[in-house]
């Protein structure tokens, strides 16, 4: 594929280091900037033969496969629309939008022209997370009630994200879309989203927007989604998940826990990990970032379903929702309850059933759980199915 790369930002590295990585085929051939020197320096560093600060020139060339919008938030708009008009297939980087609403227009424009789209959602391709749905989707744990996704750390990098009207919100729309897109994955996407309650607070740093929050996102079937987003976390960057089912657990550490840990008195010389706040002391150093952070294989995915005439794991629909889903968290903070999810298209399940499971015991007992005590005994509690009455044995 060759690629027009729009922005030249940490994204569009991290982008670039995924496509032109272990000899890849695929290459960035165009790369725009807001800026004709950072397009330059961009395009010498990654020896790439245009570089430009035309966006609408950029999209428009003949010899481009597909774009790539690695562009402040602000900008996402305005470049997928450029793109489905000049019929050019377009991968854009998460959040799709600023807000639903806007996220439906790409959407809807994307569908309307007939181009290939695809959501550049990173984090639910991690090869911890691959596995994990492999395994959640085979019935390794029984149905999903609850994914706790983290993403934390001291703040993004660019000024852009610090404000709101670029950005559209804090912490929660910086990582908050990964975590709720990550709880999706793993709850079953096409399961409806109902309803959010979110606290959200700026506790450190002098801007208009959250740098902390925490919600919950209640899905139609009683699973739980649970979101912890932090501008304000110490450290390095915390990125972990949890699932929790009806017949088993999952635990992934994605960052400060990679396998790879090391102690340095004088100090690490070199780059040690995104978001490393100390070269010194004790180090979480990462072997393979692009890999590590879901690039390599989001990249496979989404070029493999161009080319194979599919759509991705990851589409624009799936980015409209996760909006929607924010634009209820934040309305959640203002009124302080749950608030209804606003989802005009749904393409998923209607009228899921609850989460329900029931073990008989014998013909007049469900089983409510069963142990082995220290003394070697196996206990059981049991409730009786007509009159309901809880009670427990040894047996």
């Amino acid at each position: 594929m060759r690629v027009c790369l729009l922005g030249a930002g940490l994204i569009g590295m991290f982008y670039t280091m995924s496509l032109h990585g272990k000899r890849g085929r695929d290459r960035v051939s165009v790369v725009y900037s807001r800026t004709q020197k950072s397009a330059d320096q961009f395009a010498k560093q990654w020896e790439i033969p245009v570089a430009t600060n035309d966006m609408l020139a950029a999209i428009e060339r003949d010899d481009i496969d597909v774009v790539i919008v690695a562009l402040p938030n602000h900008l996402h708009k305005t470049a997928v629309m450029a793109a489905a008009k000049a019929g050019k297939p377009v991968l854009c980087t998460k959040p799709l939008g600023r807000t639903a609403a806007e996220a439906q227009e790409m959407m809807e424009a994307v569908e309307s022209a007939g181009v290939f789209a695809g959501y550049l959602e990173d984090l639910v391709y991690t090869p911890k997370t691959l596995k994990a749905l492999k395994s959640v989707r085979g019935g390794a744990i029984g149905d999903v009630l609850w994914v706790r996704s983290r993403e934390t750390h001291s703040g993004p990098h660019s000024d852009w994200f610090w404000n709101q009207e670029m950005s559209g919100g804090g912490a929660i729309i910086d990582m908050g879309c990964h975590c709720i897109e990550i709880a999706r994955n793993f709850i079953g996407k096409e399961i409806r989203p109902v309803e959010v309650v979110c606290w959200a607070d700026t506790q450190v740093h002098p801007i208009e927007t959250e740098d902390h929050a925490i919600g919950m996102v209640r899905y139609e079937n009683g699973a739980i989604g649970q979101f912890e987003v932090s501008w304000a976390f110490r450290g390095g960057m915390d990125l972990r998940d949890e699932v929790a089912g009806t017949e088993g657990t999952i635990w992934l550490n994605h960052w400060l826990r990679t396998g790879m840990e090391m102690f340095s008195a004088c100090g690490e010389a070199d780059y040690v990990a995104e978001k490393a706040e100390s070269s010194k002391g004790w180090l979480f150093p990462v072997g393979d970032e692009p890999s590590a952070l879901g690039y390599v294989d989001m990249f496979t995915d989404v070029l493999d379903a161009l080319e194979q005439g599919r759509e991705p794991s990851e589409t624009f629909y799936d980015g409209y929702v996760v909006n929607a889903i924010m634009d209820a968290a934040y309305q959640s903070v203002k009124s302080k309850r749950w608030e209804p999810i606003s989802l005009p298209v749904w393409r998923g399940q209607e009228k899921t059933d609850h989460i329900s499971v029931s073990r008989d015991f014998d013909d007049e007992h469900h089983l409510v759980k069963q142990e082995r005590m220290p003394d070697g005994s196996t206990k059981v509690i049991l409730k009786n199915k007509t009159t309901g009455e809880i009670s427990q044995r040894i047996v």
